[in-house]
């Protein structure tokens, strides 16, 4: 059973920078076993620099949780790519790409959940058509994804080289 959430959502700025580099390191890093890049080590890959360098820049997005001691417990935020430059889960250059992480100690406790339902509904109130998401079939994030809304719309098995492959999700919007 999930125990209830205790937590503060407020949005991300440009001082949350580091911590959206260390959330960055988490999820790409997500599996019990894996060892948490170092947010240096984050930076130094150009296929993950693009989810936060430069952040915040004009269109993005992002969400933040505390606890009570106001402590980050998870993060959650989006961002327009281009086609020249796009990102693991990219649709198109209308439909912003959305990256979510919460700290392992955080996890099952359904901070994940409010961070997505929050950035969903503020790229509603921003307008936008749709968001998506790429993630590892394998990845227990899925299912919150999928009860979201999320629907596959493409799997490719290049995107992560030494992991089974990626399935890129989209949530339209609507109007």
């Amino acid at each position: 059973m999930t125990a209830p959430l205790d937590a503060t959502l407020r949005p991300a700025s440009a001082a949350d920078l580091p911590l959206l580099t260390r959330m960055l390191a988490c999820a790409a890093d997500w599996r019990p076993d894996a060892e948490v890049r170092s947010g240096e080590d984050v930076l130094a890959d150009p296929h993950l620099r693009r989810y936060v360098e430069g952040w915040p820049r004009a269109g993005d997005a992002g969400v933040v949780a505390l606890d009570g001691a106001n402590r980050p417990l998870g993060a959650s935020w989006y961002r327009v790519f281009s086609e020249s430059e796009p990102g693991y889960g990219f649709v198109d250059a209308a439909t912003p790409e959305l990256s979510i992480a919460v700290e392992a100690t955080s996890r099952g406790r359904g901070v994940g959940e409010a961070l997505l339902r929050e950035l969903v509904r503020v790229a509603r109130v921003r307008g936008a058509g749709a968001l998506s998401l790429s993630v590892e079939p394998d990845n227990p994030a899925r299912r919150l994804y999928e009860k979201a809304g999320f629907e596959p719309i493409d799997a490719h098995a290049d995107a992560c080289a030494d992991g089974p492959g990626s399935v890129t999700m989209r949530l339209v919007l609507g109007p």
